[in-house]
């Protein structure tokens, strides 16, 4: 997914009249020109990457918003919040399932020869490699966690 395609997107959503997703765009976009713009300035055009990674943060900001709502109680901003997630995942790669992730997981723990949790650092920066926008880290994470204290 590049910055173009994310512009086209808009265009179409406008012309359908899609607020939410009108919305949800604008915001995308205001958000990978401020990434570029701290990357590089004026001149910094952001990669495939680039988006993939602040489509990620956005999304995630999201989860993290729903959790929060929900614990207060906001249901009407945790249906937004919910509504704007759904159209920010539609332009993240397929993610991968729980199964599979703790697959992977054990799989480089075996490779990278971790037996304690003082070796996380080095399981989680193999982990990132493989998963990076295949998977939420922060799940990995409490796997790799887990898989290392036992």
């Amino acid at each position: 997914m590049d910055k173009q395609k994310l512009q086209e997107e808009l265009r179409q959503s406008m012309m359908a009249k899609d607020e939410l997703r009108t919305s949800v765009l604008r915001l995308l976009l205001s958000a990978i020109n401020y990434y570029e713009i701290q990357k590089g300035g004026a001149g910094y055009e952001a990669t495939e990457e680039d988006v993939l990674s602040v489509v990620q943060k956005e999304a995630k900001q999201r989860r993290d918003s729903i959790e929060e709502f929900k614990k207060a109680g906001r249901q009407e901003l945790v249906d937004k919040e919910s509504a704007e997630l759904k159209i920010l995942e539609t332009f993240l790669p397929q993610q991968l399932g729980e199964e599979e992730i703790k697959t992977i997981v054990e799989q480089t723990i075996s490779e990278t020869g971790a037996s304690s949790i003082q070796d996380m650092g080095k399981v989680m920066g193999a982990l990132n490699a493989k998963l990076k926008g295949k998977a939420d880290m922060g799940m990995v994470s409490i796997l790799v966690r887990q898989k290392l204290s036992s």
